[in-house]
């Protein structure tokens, strides 16, 4: 698996094209690095790059970028609605796949080192890579903002990590810049039906982590033991928002960073938004976001949107993430672009072979070509049984108890059809995935195969492309087995798609014995006889319980059709 890391560095510019083009200029001229996203505001004067690449790649290409800033950029003269401490106000890396957090806060300290000694930029490490905790939060660093930025030179509590510690003209062109490694924020901004900058300042206070100051009866700011007034928390961990009024939309925005998303999720956030805007007499009517999202936090809110509606859950994930767009209002100010704006959609597009239609991929599978073959046609059984379950799940969700087919066996749970059919979607997906892959392994194989006889690269590529050619159908060997077992809870649902369920079975049994003499025939040019006896001896397993499983099966629907 190649290492991917993402870099989301946030420009003080958001109004001037020939800048924004310059630095773009400045990112996609290093090779190895896709650009994602721009994504400029106008009245906010900041933009948003997203790119990603392999490590060395990422952290030159965000050098570059900066200095292109610097040079552009006259933060003596910016003024806009977001914070801003910089020319290049905050640089995050954020791991992608293939590498830790912990990895990437290195490679943020090792580009902050770069920027803060070459360009001379006061550079502030934050998150992941901080130098101590009352470092590591955006907001504290940035406090003042570029206007308090000479003061914080030299105090040794809060100055710079790297970089000139003296007031210069160099120092206030191009302001200071906040360099570290995070997980995936989320950029986002929620619309309300007002212009009020105080009901959106009360309605973020109460949302963000950092809470808001408490207040006695009289209107006074409540304090603690120590004389210090103190805050009342907020609802949500890792979510930083603040109150702003946009005048090219004409109305207030809740600006909100959630900083993990799997802490505190983009609907609950939103839900509580909601409650809290009509408590002020308001109403929140959509919701705007800024750069990229992971396709998880759409899932994650595409299903409590539908579980909340009492809708079933096994869809396929377009159509989940096109609920959460609808719900979340994401097209409220501008049409969303589910392609353009999810990040695995970016860099994950399906393989050519799944891009086929139907009588495409027969033809190519029936030419004289050698790939795609007998893995391809495996994995695509795979896909087809867990369809299949995905379908007959929501069939049986449809029907209500009292009119299930009379003389039938009460079904289970409508929960359980429920989990079965989003669990088969998710593993359609991975199927579909493996119909490429297999053909990738294929291919990779015969690339080594080209190399020099003898030489070390030949070796070490042969060796690796081995390796991939089995464990890619043994992947789908094992996957095949939980693709009957879902097959199995589809049984029990509606009588009248009982053949469906056995067709699930059936392909999904076909999916297992393909992929294992895939496995075996791949596995007689392997010379690593303990490697190779180890993936033999787990591949014939998996290939006994599947028969065993789906033999138990078949048989129940053989009974059952008679």
């Amino acid at each position: 698996m190649s290492v991917l890391i993402e870099c989301v560095p946030n420009f003080s510019e958001g109004r001037d094209s020939a800048v924004l083009n310059a630095i773009q200029c400045a990112v996609e001229a290093v090779t190895g690095v896709q650009l994602l996203d721009v994504d400029p505001g106008v009245a906010t004067n900041r933009t948003v790059f997203t790119f990603v690449g392999a490590p060395e790649a990422v952290k030159e290409a965000a050098f570059q970028a900066i200095a292109c800033a610097q040079q552009l950029i006259d933060m003596r003269n910016h003024s806009g609605e977001h914070p801003r401490m910089g020319a290049t106000d905050v640089c995050p890396f954020v791991p992608v796949q293939g590498c830790t957090l912990e990895e990437c806060a290195q490679w943020a300290r090792e580009l902050g080192d770069r920027v803060g000694n070459e360009l001379g930029i006061p550079v502030f490490l934050y998150e992941a890579a901080a130098a101590s905790p009352h470092r590591k939060r955006l907001p504290d660093l940035r406090k003042g903002e570029y206007e308090a930025l000479e003061g914080k030179l030299s105090d040794p509590k809060w100055g710079p990590d790297v970089g000139p510690t003296e007031w210069s003209e160099t120092v206030a062109k191009s302001g200071g810049t906040v360099i570290g490694a995070r997980p995936f924020l989320i950029a986002w901004n929620i619309n309300l039906s007002t212009n009020n900058q105080r009901k959106a300042d009360k309605i973020a206070a109460q949302l963000r982590e950092k809470g808001i100051y408490a207040r006695e009866t009289t209107g006074e700011l409540s304090k603690g033991d120590d004389g210090k007034p103190y805050r009342v928390p907020g609802l949500f961990k890792s979510v930083n928002a603040i109150g702003w009024i946009i005048e090219e939309y004409g109305c207030a925005q809740i600006s909100v960073n959630l900083l993990d998303y799997t802490v505190s999720s983009i609907h609950a956030v939103y839900d509580a938004a909601r409650r809290l805007a009509l408590e002020e007499g308001v109403v929140v009517t959509g919701s705007e976001l800024v750069g990229l999202i992971p396709q998880q936090a759409l899932i994650d809110a595409g299903l409590h949107y539908l579980r909340q509606a009492g809708e079933s859950t096994a869809k396929p994930i377009s159509e989940i993430v096109d609920v959460a767009i609808r719900a979340l209002g994401l097209s409220d100010l501008k049409p969303f672009d589910a392609d353009a704006s999810i990040v695995e959609r970016q860099i994950q597009q399906d393989g050519p072979l799944v891009s086929l239609t139907n009588r495409g991929f027969s033809e190519l599978l029936s030419s004289d070509a050698p790939a795609p073959g007998g893995g391809s046609v495996a994995a695509l059984c795979g896909s087809l049984s867990v369809g299949l379950t995905a379908m007959v799940a929501q069939l049986s969700t449809k029907i209500t108890k009292k009119s299930w087919p009379f003389g039938q066996p009460r079904p289970p749970a409508w929960s359980e059809f429920d989990a079965a059919g989003h669990r088969a979607q998710q593993l359609r997906e991975r199927f579909l995935h493996a119909i490429d892959a297999d053909t990738a392994a294929f291919d990779a194989l015969m690339a080594a195969g080209r190399l020099p006889k003898g030489s070390p690269e030949r070796f070490q590529s042969m060796r690796a492309a081995m390796r991939q050619a089995i464990e890619t159908p043994l992947s789908v060997l094992e996957m095949s087995i939980e693709a009957m077992q879902l097959a199995e809870v589809a049984m029990t649902g509606n009588p009248n798609a009982r053949s469906d369920a056995g067709v699930a079975v059936s392909t999904a049994r076909a999916c297992a014995e393909g992929a294992w003499m895939n496995v075996r025939i791949n596995l007689s040019g392997m010379r690593d006889q303990v490697r190779k006896a180890q993936y033999a001896e787990k591949a014939d397993s998996l290939l006994a319980d599947a028969k065993a499983l789906s033999g138990r099966l078949l048989s129940e629907i053989e009974e059952f059709l008679k």
